[in-house]
């Protein structure tokens, strides 16, 4: 079995770093969440209707991109989220694709996709942006090394969290 430290850093625990560590914990040691919690099931039903004409799931080590189109000669990056609540950690998690396909030699731009709120928002790697992610990363690496998750910290997330009752039980 491979440690967490063996594991490659994700689009998605870029996503869950940004709102709660002890998740990214969770899911580097492979304590999944309920695969059937109903708001996982409409995240995926959202994503399967949405944009369906769209060429979608580009997918490479560590990343799972939604969608990927050509506009002006340049390649787009998109990422569809349910919702707009979460843009920073949405804004890192496409930061992170975008970062990784550059250093595939790849430069692409991002927007991130809320079809529901009819909402697009444009995301650029800028070096400001790649310094974050840079120091996210680092971070994501010290929250795997930890032999314990991080203490669950009550926060608006918990409502709507499929580890809920892991935390809270």
């Amino acid at each position: 079995m491979k440690s967490a430290l063996d594991r490659p850093i994700t689009g998605t625990l870029v996503w869950y770093y940004y709102i709660c560590p002890r998740e990214v914990w969770l899911m580097a040691h492979e304590l999944n969440p309920e695969e059937e919690n109903p708001l996982l099931e409409l995240g995926r039903l959202i994503h399967e209707e949405s944009y369906s004409r769209e060429e979608k799931d580009f997918s490479a080590p560590g990343m799972k991109v939604d969608l990927l189109r050509e506009r002006g000669g340049r390649l787009v990056v998109g990422e569809v989220k349910k919702s707009s609540r979460f843009l920073e950690s949405a804004k890192m998690q496409l930061a992170y694709y975008l970062w990784r396909l550059k250093e595939m030699g790849v430069q692409a731009k991002g927007e991130l996709l809320f079809p529901k709120e009819r909402k697009k928002v444009p995301v650029e790697l800028t070096t400001e942006l790649e310094d974050e992610l840079k120091g996210a990363l680092k971070g994501i690496q010290m929250v795997m090394m930890k032999e314990v998750p991080p203490p669950p910290l009550r926060i608006p997330f918990c409502r709507a969290c499929a580890y809920r009752e892991f935390c809270w039980a």
